[in-house]
């Protein structure tokens, strides 16, 4: 798995933003002739997948020839070149989650994965996340690899040491809400001084976007980044800023905080428990997991695509829909800290044993629930680079002291600006 995940909060929009809104694929024909060639060739990135089961799939379809390609850099950028022609072009890719919807646009530079048999297969796979590869007209350009089910991670130790609860459920009950959350950060921060709650407040401003149903932009392209659900967010996000239980911790120094107990909770997806557990292995046994205060969110998790010039559409499809069959997605998960996107992977032994870092839990039982019950939300092919602005704006209050009411109108002002640029109405 590749580190660099954990930055996502602070980076993804960033690096999706730069890399262009929305994205022009280029002017390659539509087509390589004949559909019925045996050699595919298959990008995707180092961490994407499991290597084991795709080095299993060129096993499997002994008869296909498989040239995978582990893509290094930026991987949306080579794609882009890629798909210019057909020579270039992958018959299979990979599509990182803060990438898809920029290229639901150029939806016709992709195969509809539903003409070749994902209609029949998407009951299995979670309804909102198969939604984020969908176009407006119904046509879904993307297989999805795995998602960032969001969760509390908290030191056990530490919560002793403050009074507050330590079991799992009770932790889940007691800090249910945002408000609940902050209160126990307080009491915390009081009876263990050197610790906070929470590592900046970009974390929760991202958590607290990712509980609702509408994001910076509607399905009308109609800027909404001023609307009461981003500045409910927004005032959520300020509030451990405002009691003191913030670390603002906005560069390298997260690793130190992480095992030296400076951070006693963690906001975070699924996959950031590989994050913890490496950056911290002198900790193991101390970790928990718990709900995420006021609901379920997403971070992360990306997708399969068949580019238009797929020399075999039909094969394609079937070593895809091969490689991310439950059993398969189970095995990406031990292998890779991929969270898999079709439920009947939850109860597989690969996710239901207890996790040794921690102390024995069954996360999935924390992890299983909040990745069904995520709200399906539109993400149009601008939000990545409108929300910059909002967390330019929240790392100015951390940084510099900025008065939040004022970072808010700047925030307001930028991420307008923003969206105008992009044909935002």
């Amino acid at each position: 798995m590749d580190l660099s995940r954990r930055r996502f909060l602070q980076t993804a929009v960033l690096t999706a933003a730069g890399a262009g809104l929305t994205a022009a694929c280029g002017g390659g024909s539509g087509s390589s002739g004949s559909k019925d060639s045996k050699n595919l060739k298959f990008w995707y990135w180092a961490g994407g997948l499991s290597d084991k089961v795709v080095a299993d799939a060129k096993t499997h379809f002994s008869d296909a020839t498989l040239k995978t390609s582990v893509i290094g850099g930026d991987f949306k950028t080579k794609l882009l070149t890629g798909l210019k022609t057909a020579q270039t072009s992958p018959d299979i890719t990979g599509v990182k989650g803060e990438d898809i919807a920029s290229l639901l646009p150029n939806a016709n530079r992709f195969l509809d994965l539903k003409t070749l048999g994902m209609d029949k297969l998407a009951p299995d796979y979670l309804s909102w996340k198969l939604k984020q590869a969908t176009t407006q007209d119904g046509k879904l350009i993307g297989f999805p690899i795995d998602i960032g089910p969001c969760a509390l991670f908290y030191r056990e130790d530490i919560f002793a040491q403050a009074g507050l609860p330590t079991d799992p459920a009770k932790v889940s009950a007691q800090l249910s809400t945002w408000e609940a959350y902050f209160d126990a950060g307080v009491e915390l921060h009081k009876k263990v001084p050197k610790s906070f709650l929470v590592n900046n407040i970009g974390s929760v401003f991202s958590m607290a976007i990712g509980q609702g149903t509408t994001r910076f932009i509607d399905e009308n392209n109609k800027f909404i980044g001023d609307q009461d659900h981003i500045r409910t967010a927004w005032d959520t996000a300020v509030k451990p800023y405002t009691l003191g239980i913030d670390a603002k911790i906005n560069d390298n120094t997260w690793n130190a905080a992480i095992g030296n107990g400076t951070l006693a909770t963690e906001l975070g997806a699924a996959w950031h428990a590989l994050d913890i557990s490496n950056a911290t292995p002198g900790t193991k046994g101390k970790w928990r997991v718990a709900s995420l205060p006021s609901g379920p969110s997403n971070l992360g998790g990306s997708f399969l695509a068949l580019p238009a010039t797929c020399a075999n559409p039909d094969l394609a499809f079937k070593v895809v829909s091969w490689i991310l069959n439950p059993e398969n997605q189970a095995r990406g998960f031990t292998d890779a800290a991929l969270f898999p996107t079709t439920p009947a992977a939850y109860k597989l032994p690969a996710l239901t044993g207890g996790d040794a870092f921690f102390g024995g839990q069954k996360t999935i039982e924390i992890f299983g629930p909040a990745a069904e019950k995520i709200p399906a939300a539109y993400e149009a092919p601008a939000d990545a680079a409108v929300s910059v602005a909002y967390f330019n704006e929240l790392t100015s209050i951390e940084a510099k002291g900025k008065d939040p009411e004022d970072a808010w109108k700047d925030a307001v002002s930028q991420a307008k600006q923003i969206a105008q640029r992009q044909g935002v109405k």
